[in-house]
C-alpha cells in the first residue's frame, strides 16, 4: 500500500535502509542526513547493488534557499587507462571482471559533500546503522537473496570475493545472516577520518595496493582525484512542469530528450498502456539513446551539445523520423554538425519540504567481482561504459570519467517538488522513469499503481558490445494483450521479459503541495518499502 505522511517520508528497495533513515528524521535529522544513513545502509545490506566501492548521482532540492542541485561523484580513469592499454591485452571491449574493470569510488565523496553542505548530523553517527549491520549480519530478504545465487559463478572467479561473499565457497540464500566484518572495520575507519581517510588516508594506499598486485591501474593518486561535485542541474519544461535531471556523464540527459519528444503528442487521449502511446515512447527512445552514443561523453574533457540536444528544435527534428504506424529498424543520431555543432535507488522528503532523489551502484550486479584485500569493499566495473575507440567522444582517456547509466530525478511544479523519484535498471532507468513521468503528468495515474503497472523495456541501449544489436521490446507479465499486438502488428520485435534482465525497483514520492502531504511508493519488484513518520 502506498504511505501518506507530512512529516517525513523514504522509500528505498532496502527496508532495513529505510528504517535507517526514518530513525535520523525522528530524530531530527534533515532529509540529507536521512540519505547519507540510507545510503551507507544500502551499501551493506545491497552488495551486489551498491556499496562504497561504486559511485552516486543526486538531484536535491534545499527548501529553506528554493534551489535544486545536481550531485555527481564518480572517479576519472587511472592514468594507464588508455584504448592502446586495452587493445594491446586483446580486449575489444572493457573486461567485465577484475580490477582494470573499476573506475576510482565515489561513493564516500557524495556522503562528505551532502553532509558538509546540507546536513546537521556528523558523519560517523550517520554511519552507524550501517556499521552495525555489517559488524552483526542481516537476515537475506529474498531479491537480495537471489543476488547471492545469481552472482556466485562470478564471485568464485575471485579469491578476495568469494572469502568476502560466499559461504565456504557456497552461495548464500534468502533467509541467511550475512555478516561483513571487513566493511564494518572499513566503515568504522571512514566514521573517524572522514572522506580524508577514504581518498587520501591509509585506507586508500590499502585499496590501491589490493588493485596494483592484482594487476589493476589504480594507485593511491587515482583514489585522491575522486571528487564529488554540486551543479546547477540539467532541466527541461514537460507540459508547463519543470524536470530536473544529473547532467553528463550522467545520461539523464536522455530522458529530457525523450520527455522534450514526446510533449509534440497527446498521449491522455489515447490511454495509459496503449500501444498507439507505447509505440511513439520507444521510437523517442531509440533517437534519443542514438543520440546519446553518438555525443554524450565527460563534459570535463569533451564538449557536449547539450544545449542542441536539448532545445525544444531538436526534438521537433527527431520527433518528425517517427512513423505513427511503422518502427523504425536502423535510427542514426541527430547530424548536430549540420545543426551548427545494477543499481540502487532511494528518495527521501522531510517535514520542512527537502528532497533528496538518490542514485548509486557498482553497475553490473556484483561490479568487478573484485574485493579490494580485506577491506570487504566490492569495486564497480564502470570502466566498462567506455568505448574502446580512438576519437569517440565517450573513448576511453586517463583523468575521463566514462558515460554512466546513472540518474535521479525530481519534477517541479511553480517551483516546488511534485515527483521525487528513479530505479536502478542500467538502461532501463531512462525509460522506466519516462513511463512514471508521463503516467503521473498526463495519464494522472497514482504512484503506487504506477510503480506496480507493467513495464516495457527497448533495447539495445549504451553497453557498447550490443550496440549494433537488432532492435526488440521486452514486456513484462500483465501487459495487456492489445499492447503485444498493436506492437507486433508496428514492426516491433517483442519478447516476454527474461528472467535475467533487471525490471527495476522504482521508489516514488509525490508531494500535495497545497496540503504538504507526502505519498511515498516503493516498487514490488524489489524487497523495500515506505517508511513515513
Amino acid at each position: 500500500m502506498p504511505v501518506v505522511s507530512t512529516r517525513g517520508l523514504v522509500c528505498s528497495a532496502s527496508p532495513l535502509a529505510g528504517s535507517a533513515g526514518r530513525r535520523v528524521l525522528a530524530d531530527g535529522g534533515n532529509a540529507f542526513d536521512a540519505a547519507i544513513a540510507v545510503a551507507a545502509v544500502e551499501c551493506v545490506t545491497m552488495p551486489a547493488r551498491c556499496g562504497i566501492g561504486g559511485e552516486a548521482f543526486a538531484v536535491l532540492y534545499h527548501a529553506a534557499t528554493g534551489k535544486a542541485y545536481g550531485l555527481t561523484s564518480a572517479g576519472p580513469a587511472p592514468a594507464g587507462a588508455t584504448t592502446a592499454f586495452y587493445k594491446g591485452l586483446g580486449h575489444a571491449f572493457v573486461p567485465f571482471s577484475g580490477p582494470l574493470a573499476a573506475s576510482p569510488p565515489g561513493e564516500v565523496a557524495a556522503y562528505q559533500l551532502i553532509g558538509d553542505t546540507f546536513g546537521t548530523r556528523p558523519l560517523g553517527a550517520l554511519l552507524e546503522p550501517a556499521i552495525g549491520y555489517a559488524e552483526e549480519g542481516f537476515s537475506l530478504p529474498p531479491g537480495i537473496g537471489r543476488d547471492f545465487v545469481h552472482g556466485a559463478g562470478r564471485l568464485a572467479e575471485s579469491p578476495s570475493a568469494a572469502s568476502t561473499f560466499l559461504n565456504n565457497g557456497n552461495p548464500y540464500g534468502t533467509g541467511d545472516l550475512f555478516t561483513n566484518k571487513s566493511l564494518g572495520r572499513t566503515l568504522r575507519r571512514i566514521a573517524e577520518g572522514g572522506a580524508e581517510e577514504f581518498y587520501r588516508g591509509a585506507l586508500a594506499r590499502d585499496i590501491a595496493r589490493a588493485l596494483q598486485e592484482a594487476g589493476g591501474l589504480i594507485y593511491e593518486a587515482t583514489i585522491a582525484a575522486g571528487r564529488a561535485e554540486l551543479y546547477e542541474p540539467l532541466t527541461t519544461t514537460y507540459r508547463g512542469y519543470l524536470v530536473a535531471e544529473n547532467r553528463p556523464p550522467s545520461q539523464g540527459a536522455i530522458l529530457l530528450e525523450m520527455l522534450n519528444i514526446m510533449e509534440g503528442y497527446d498521449p491522455a487521449s489515447l490511454g495509459f498502456l496503449s500501444p498507439e502511446g507505447l509505440h511513439l515512447m520507444i521510437e523517442a527512445k531509440k533517437l534519443a539513446f542514438a543520440d546519446r552514443n553518438r555525443y554524450l561523453a565527460d563534459p570535463l574533457v569533451e564538449s557536449v551539445p547539450l544545449e542542441r540536444l536539448l532545445s525544444k528544435e531538436h526534438a521537433a527534428r527527431r520527433r518528425a523520423h517517427i512513423d505513427p504506424k511503422r518502427a523504425a529498424g536502423r535510427v542514426e543520431p541527430a547530424d548536430l554538425v549540420a545543426l551548427g555543432t545494477d543499481t540502487s535507488y532511494f528518495c527521501v522528503v522531510d517535514g520542512e519540504g527537502n528532497a533528496v532523489s538518490f542514485i548509486h551502484s557498482v553497475y553490473a550486479p556484483w561490479g568487478s567481482a573484485f574485493v579490494a584485500g580485506d577491506t570487504g569493499i566490492l569495486l564497480n566495473n564502470r570502466q566498462r561504459g567506455f568505448r574502446l575507440e580512438e576519437g569517440h567522444p565517450n573513448g576511453m582517456a586517463p583523468g575521463k570519467r566514462p558515460m554512466h547509466t546513472l540518474n535521479a530525478y525530481i519534477v517541479f511544479r511553480e517551483g516546488k517538488p511534485l515527483l521525487v523519484g528513479g530505479t536502478p535498471g542500467a538502461d532501463l532507468q531512462v525509460q522506466a522513469n519516462l513511463q512514471v513521468i508521463t503516467g503521473v503528468i498526463d495519464q494522472g495515474i497514482s504512484p503506487q499503481t504506477l510503480v506496480e503497472a507493467p513495464r516495457w523495456f527497448s533495447r539495445p541501449g549504451s553497453d557498447p558490445p550490443g550496440l549494433d544489436d537488432p532492435f526488440e521490446v521486452l514486456l513484462e507479465e500483465g501487459m495487456p494483450p492489445e499492447v503485444w499486438k498493436g506492437l507486433a502488428a508496428r514492426g516491433h520485435a517483442v519478447l516476454d521479459w527474461p528472467g535475467d534482465v533487471n525490471p527495476g525497483a522504482v521508489q516514488l514520492i509525490q508531494i500535495d503541495q497545497q496540503s504538504g502531504a507526502m505519498t511515498g511508493a516503493s516498487d514490488p519488484r524489489g524487497d523495500g518499502q515506505a517508511v513515513g513518520l
